[in-house]
């Protein structure tokens, strides 16, 4: 199939697309709206975790990656973040097609935020689907007085992944949109199980992390399996406007389906690039197993590739 990299602000590009030309979003935006800026980038990717990134401390021997101090934004950061989201919700609700389903990772935290901003730029909400992970987020003890209170848990340790569902209001009934413009519903799993909103997942894995090397990346196998899901009768486009490392795309090219990832920050970009081709071709002679949501298919052959920046 074709997939489509544009290296370009996503708000700026989406305001250049037509209306109705995807069929799904899938997506996971950043929630600072600090963290992913140039100078928290900077500080990243230097080994200086300050501001909005943080080295947790050791949990049960495990040494923890940088994660983004959700918890220091305050009011007005939150009213910023609503903003935001209302702004991107608004732009992407347009250039989707009636009834088109968009997949949006957030957590804990800020998930409300989100789901307001979305639903008042006119997304339905559908609702949540839930990826079991056991992370290494939460799960501290106090700071600085963890000998003193050793029993007190300062927030619960993360054991899933909030993905919340919204859906571009329907033209008429499910049955009319579906045959219109072919979206309306989720892809079942097979004719006997429908799509689940409990997953079953793992933290990405090391060899994935190895080929695309981002704070965010998402596992191949939990994507590839929200990806088929995506398009009901498995045609049309998938945009993904925060492509990061490319998980989506290369998610989306294992199952056969076109897509476009949309990408602000030069490096990045240049790691999804190299990385897509590599990640869509993991574990291409594994089976579905009987019994499990996670479909994993052979990669699509003949794939072709179309690199646009907008940011030169």
């Amino acid at each position: 199939m074709v997939y489509t990299l544009h290296h370009a602000d996503c708000l700026e590009w989406l305001d250049a697309q037509q209306k109705n030309s995807f069929e799904a979003i899938i997506t996971d935006p950043p929630y600072g709206l600090k963290e992913y800026s140039p100078g928290e980038q900077t500080k990243l990717r230097n080994g200086n975790h300050g501001g909005m990134w943080r080295i947790p401390p050791a949990l049960d021997g495990n040494v923890r990656a940088p994660l983004p101090r959700f918890t220091v934004l305050n009011a007005q950061d939150l009213e910023n973040l609503y903003r935001f989201f209302l702004t991107w919700g608004t732009k992407a609700l347009r250039v989707v097609v009636p009834g088109a389903h968009m997949f949006v990772a957030t957590n804990t935290f800020l998930s409300h935020v989100l789901c307001a901003a979305l639903t008042d730029a006119g997304w339905e909400r559908r609702g949540e689907i839930a990826r079991l992970v056991q992370t290494l987020r939460g799960g501290d003890r106090p700071k600085n007085a963890e000998e003193e209170f050793s029993d007190v848990t300062v927030i619960p340790r993360s054991a899933w992944e909030p993905w919340e569902l919204f859906r571009k209001p329907l033209e008429g009934r499910v049955q009319d949109n579906l045959r219109k413009w072919r979206t309306g519903g989720l892809r079942r799993d097979s004719p006997d199980r429908p799509f689940t909103d409990v997953i079953p997942s793992e933290r990405t894995p090391q060899k994935e992390r190895d080929i695309v090397n981002h704070p965010s990346l998402k596992p191949q196998k939990f994507m590839r399996y929200i990806v088929r899901a995506a398009l009901p009768l498995a045609e049309g486009r998938i945009l993904d406007p925060f492509m990061g490392g490319g998980s989506t795309i290369a998610a989306a090219e294992n199952v056969g389906y076109t897509s476009v990832g949309v990408e602000v920050d030069a490096q990045y970009f240049g790691m999804a690039a190299q990385g897509i081709p590599l990640l869509a071709r993991l574990y291409a002679e594994e089976e579905d197993l009987e019994g499990s949501p996670l479909v994993v298919k052979n990669v699509h052959q003949g794939a072709s590739l179309v690199l646009q920046s907008q940011l030169l």
